[in-house]
């Protein structure tokens, strides 16, 4: 099996250079809205797309999947909510075990379920350690996962379960405050856990403006993830994109 994208997501964490991710939930970008926001990702040379929700009850990720590839040449990557958003026409998935939580279902259950189904698709699996961490608010993902997020002020359960998470295998960690959370996860948890752990680190969830993205990758974050600011401002695209090839800039 392939380990390309694990190839290019170690070579951002050595080269300190950040990515920029869009998180496509195909329950709220369809049609045309889809289709012109993969032209803005594109013109503003977004590196990956996300596909996946964590409650999903209309949308396709298949057709999702289909839109992106007849645009993008760019790596899809499945951010799946359930077994059921499995698909081979991505190009890699986030193979998520919710290591904050102490739901078993969503730390080895779900993945039982799934292994059969991906080791016979042609797709690269990602071993995530999936951190979930307080936002603000209860999110979808922390009310269908059952689980408390870690709070917000204690960087150092944080930086505990992502050095668990590495000891364990796994080989990316994604700290995510969840899709409409009202606050970014600190910087100084980010900090903590890009030093103690040497695994490519995903943030995602709360970010809303281009210097939240940048605080965000100055903290260590290799790869920041957003979605909902761009479902509600899709021209934002531009500007968060900005902002990191400016850290990229800094950091040559």
């Amino acid at each position: 099996m392939s380990n390309r994208l694990l190839n290019i997501c170690k070579a951002l964490k050595q080269q300190n250079q950040k990515a920029l991710a869009v998180l496509i939930d195909p329950d709220k970008m369809q049609g045309e809205s889809l289709r012109n926001f993969i032209v803005n990702a594109e013109q503003a040379k977004v590196n990956f797309y996300f596909v996946g929700g964590s409650l999903m009850t209309q949308g396709e990720v298949s057709h999702c999947i289909e839109q992106i590839k007849l645009i993008s040449k760019k790596p899809v990557i499945l951010f799946p909510g359930s077994v059921s958003q499995v698909n081979e026409q991505a190009d890699g998935i986030l193979f998520l075990s919710l290591i904050s939580g102490r739901n078993p279902d969503l730390l080895i259950g779900q993945h039982v379920v799934a292994a059969p189904l991906l080791k016979k698709m042609d797709i690269e699996v990602l071993p995530t350690g999936y951190m979930l961490i307080d936002g603000g608010q209860p999110t979808t993902v922390s009310y269908i996962s059952q689980t408390q997020p870690i709070p917000h002020d204690k960087p150092e359960i944080a930086t505990c379960t992502a050095m668990a998470g590495e000891l364990l295998g796994l080989k990316l960690l994604y700290m995510d405050a969840g899709s409409g959370a009202k606050k970014a996860i600190n910087p100084i948890m980010i900090e903590q856990v890009s030093k103690q752990t040497s695994l490519p680190l995903i943030i995602g969830g709360g970010i809303k403006s281009p210097k939240q993205a940048v605080n965000a990758a100055q903290a260590g974050a290799d790869i920041i993830v957003i979605g909902t600011a761009f479902e509600n401002e899709p021209d934002l695209i531009f500007e968060m994109a900005e902002a990191i090839k400016n850290v990229n800039t800094i950091n040559v």
